[in-house]
């Protein structure tokens, strides 16, 4: 079974810096493909990045690229997401996600088959 636990956010100014954490057991991220989604109040839930299974290659969407930078630790079996240059607009709760399937990077949340409960970020102005 693939449980999943993200930690790690809280409110921060503007510019500032968190760092998320995912725990995964039942999957290994040696192999497995992870994301990370958010949602905002009243939005869709919106595709942040992603990391293929081992960590070689990152995707990223277009509102976080060059801010964020998403990360895997084979041995701890973790993912993080290292958000720098915080907005207002990056204000949602994040979510790792696990794919259906062990190599999807892709951003449709539907090929997500895992999910944690969420971390709040709010970043204030």
């Amino acid at each position: 079974q693939v449980q999943l636990a993200e930690s790690g956010g809280g409110l921060v100014q503007a510019g500032g810096s968190l760092r998320l954490s995912c725990a995964v057991s039942g999957r290994p991220v040696s192999t497995s493909a992870m994301g990370w989604f958010r949602q905002s109040p009243g939005k869709e839930r919106e595709f942040v990045a992603a990391i293929t299974g081992g960590g070689s290659d990152q995707y990223y969407s277009a509102t976080v690229k060059d801010r964020f930078t998403v990360s895997g630790d084979n041995a701890r079996n973790m993912v993080y997401l290292e958000m720098n240059s915080l907005k207002p607009e990056d204000t949602a709760v994040y979510f790792c996600a696990a794919p259906s399937t062990y190599n999807y990077v892709g951003p449709s949340s539907v090929r997500y088959a895992h999910w944690g409960p969420g971390t709040q970020v709010t970043v204030s102005s």
